[in-house]
């Protein structure tokens, strides 16, 4: 059996019809939204732990199984598949991503991930390439936090960054009949509560490298092929209240009134002001009021804030404006109002780690570089991640690195959201040539002589 540094990387490639057909197989549980008349022209509705997520589960295991990958589940749900290398006791170069979606998702946010890691396996089975190290596949649960509302949690549990306690008692938020259930009888309902500690010191990883559509349109907009991944911008998440009198419409004066509604506003265009001076980002996906009648102003609005920049420092000061720009607002609007914080998400800027950095671009640049218009283009492009993903916090226990591939016309969490067979090809050739090259510098630099590399 040759050894993976033996082989040339252009001579193994991946099957961009077998991913294409695994990748859609693998949406028949949980396929939703139909917006075309082909079978794969469907969104995906499969949300973390109902029994779409079980099914899926079931689907991965016996795929990973067939691959001769040894399986294991641990108390988060979290489904790990490795592929035994020569070195079988070091911690394993481990593929991940996640298998749940939005309510209105598409069949890519981070579908992708997993079934480009489980077509990487096969293509080393077929192959019969022996690595240095084991190599696996992580599906992590409830990535998304669109059912139980704390995004990339179980990952977080393994890093150690969330406690096992508040994750199982994340009660769901998505619509349900009766009393609203949490993560730990959601996992034991369908059999998915493993028996393994979720912890990166009884299941450390080498690596984390992790392949998803970019979710943006810089890519497609810039006719490039592959985004090599320097880290992710930090983002906060908050939930503001703001405070007024309810009171009637016809009979109460403008200068009188202490309009939540109003004073609300002026604070989400005032933020929108504070992160383009910036060059950050400031979004309100949820607003309400109440009482909520036509003819009585809202005593109490309340939206959420989510503001992003790549750096830390600079969210720090966009932060401060926007908390000096809403008091000054629900002092200065008519009789004013109250105006409350809630801090809901604190991430900080993730910078991947340059190793992993590296062996994504020696991998991009080697498949990049067959492509038409390589010769007068670079097809590829350093990348700063807009969103959040697991690979945030695999990044806090072991070096982590991510591979992003165009997404049409930037849409993403959207039945529409789509990747071509060929760009997803792409993306899982670079993910092997990554995994490979990652794999030789771990025997280059004497890795295997000590196995607690993550620890």
């Amino acid at each position: 059996m040759p050894s993976a540094h033996e082989s040339e990387l252009p001579t193994l490639g991946v099957n961009a019809d077998r991913l294409a057909a695994s990748l859609h197989e693998s949406c028949q549980y949980g396929s939703d939204h139909r917006y075309g008349k082909l079978s794969t022209e469907t969104g995906m509705a499969r949300l973390s732990l109902d029994d779409s997520d079980k099914a899926v589960r079931d689907w991965f295991l016996q795929k990973a199984k067939s691959l001769r990958c040894t399986t294991s589940i641990d108390e988060m749900g979290n489904l790990f598949a490795v592929r035994r290398g020569k070195n079988a006791d070091a911690p394993p170069i481990m593929m991940g991503s996640h298998l749940d979606t939005q309510p209105t998702g598409g069949r890519y946010d981070g579908i992708l991930g997993v079934l480009a890691g489980l077509e990487v396996l096969q293509v080393l089975e077929e192959n019969k390439i022996e690595t240095e190290g084991s190599v696996g596949v992580v599906n992590w649960t409830n990535e998304e936090g669109a059912r139980f509302p704390k995004m990339a949690v179980s990952s977080g549990v393994w890093a150690g960054a969330v406690p096992i306690a508040d994750a199982w008692n994340l009660e769901e938020v998505t619509p349900h009949e009766g009393t609203a259930k949490t993560m730990l009888q959601e996992l034991e309902r369908i059999g998915y509560r493993g028996e393994a500690p979720a912890s990166y010191t009884s299941n450390p990883f080498a690596a984390h490298f992790e392949l998803h559509i970019e979710q943006g349109p810089i890519l497609e907009d810039e006719g490039r092929k592959i985004g090599v991944v320097q880290g992710v911008q930090a983002f906060k998440w908050f939930n503001i209240t703001v405070r007024g009198r309810d009171s009637h419409a016809g009979t109460t004066p403008l200068y009188a009134r202490k309009d939540a509604v109003l004073v609300a506003a002026k604070m989400i265009v005032a933020a929108n002001a504070v992160a383009k001076a910036h060059s950050g980002l400031a979004t309100t996906g949820i607003f309400t009021a109440a009482p909520g009648t036509v003819n009585t102003m809202a005593h109490t609005a309340t939206f959420t804030l989510d503001l992003r920049h790549t750096s830390d420092a600079v969210l720090a000061t966009m932060l401060a404006e926007c908390r000096a720009a809403f008091q000054a607002v629900a002092a200065e609007t008519e009789k004013g109002c109250d105006v409350d914080w809630t801090l809901l998400v604190d991430s900080p800027a993730v910078v991947f780690h340059q190793d992993c950095i590296d062996a994504v671009q020696a991998s991009a640049e080697a498949v990049c570089a067959r492509l038409p218009g390589a010769e007068t283009k670079t097809l590829w492009k350093p990348m700063i991640s807009g969103a959040g993903h697991d690979s945030c916090y695999t990044n806090l226990r072991c070096p982590t690195s991510m591979i992003f591939t165009p997404t049409r016309e930037g849409i993403s969490h959207n039945p529409t959201e789509y990747c071509s067979a060929e760009d997803c090809a792409l993306g899982a050739s670079v993910l092997l040539g990554a995994v490979l090259g990652y794999d030789k510098l771990r025997a280059d630099r004497g890795d295997f002589e000590n196995t607690s590399e993550c620890a």
